[in-house]
């Protein structure tokens, strides 16, 4: 089979978070299996490209309600969205940039009328990223009660600890048949 024969996964991707805050080991939003999910991300991102969306979380200007106390608690955090610590890794930037301008948020979840939108009709809307028990739980969730079906890739998710990342992709199966778990071999026909 050449490579224009080999089987194209379906939908969109969604890529969470990739960015250096998550990746600095001296971060105290470190995520410790950041850097091994890397590699599998940037195969997906070459396999849905062009159809791909990158995320950034970013602090707000001014944390209001809830984020006050949030902010209180991790106050290294408020940067601005230029500060090193929000870009996207530098293994992922090329593919970053040609995917297009990232989707930036001040919340976890990912999922609104911005993202609805460049994914348009696009099924299924599939999800990498970090942290699995944080941000692409979030988004899932929301995705879901939209009525969206979602993939999240397992394989290419790393959470807050192992604990942290079983746990989330454990709760994400009990959706089923809105949100289904799978590795990227699946996806990448590998």
């Amino acid at each position: 089979m050449t490579p224009s024969e080999a089987r194209r996964p379906e939908g969109h991707l969604v890529v969470i978070d990739m960015q250096q805050i998550f990746a600095d080991p001296e971060s105290e939003w470190s995520t410790p299996r950041f850097g091994e999910i890397a590699a599998t991300v940037g195969r997906l991102v070459d396999a849905y490209s062009p159809r791909v969306t990158f995320t950034r979380f970013l602090a707000p200007a001014v944390p209001a309600d809830a984020w006050r106390r949030y902010y209180e608690r991790w106050p290294f955090a408020l940067q601005p969205p230029d500060a090193l610590a929000w870009q996207i890794v530098e293994s992922l930037t090329p593919q970053a940039l040609r995917t297009g301008p990232t989707l930036d948020a001040t919340t976890f979840g990912k999922w609104g009328q911005e993202l609805a939108a460049r994914i348009g009709d696009a099924d299924p809307v599939v999800l990498t990223g970090v942290s699995t028990d944080c941000c692409v739980l979030s988004t899932a969730l929301a995705a879901a009660d939209a009525g969206r079906h979602v993939v999240i890739v397992g394989d290419a998710c790393a959470g807050a600890d192992d604990a942290a990342h079983g746990q989330a992709l454990a709760i994400m199966r009990l959706y089923a048949p809105l949100i289904d778990v799978v590795d990227s071999a699946y996806l990448l026909g590998s």
